[in-house]
């Protein structure tokens, strides 16, 4: 019997993008150190299950899909000065 394998081309993207993040050496253990800390569960079990992720083994909710990017993208920058608060005004 033939699998058909659904299509999900924009998980797929998504995975190529994030495991490209998470290829250097201790990333995973990292950010499955995060999670265990934020939503609960033991970093082992975290580790693992980012792996099955990664190989497209399971499908994570869009809940923590969106929160593994924000972990990976990294805090926010403040927004620069905008350059009027620096001018004088000469009126």
């Amino acid at each position: 019997m033939i699998s058909v394998k659904p299509e999900r081309p924009y998980f797929d993207a998504w995975r190529r993008r994030t495991g490209r993040r998470l290829a250097a050496s201790g990333r995973i253990s990292q950010l499955a150190t995060v999670l265990a800390h934020e939503i609960g569960g033991s970093t082992g079990d975290w580790r693992n299950q980012l792996r099955r992720i990664m190989q497209g083994e399971e499908i994570p909710s869009l809940d923590l899909l969106t929160r593994i990017d924000s972990l990976l993208i990294g805090p926010p920058t403040a927004p620069a000065q905008p350059l009027v608060a620096h001018q004088t005004s000469f009126f």
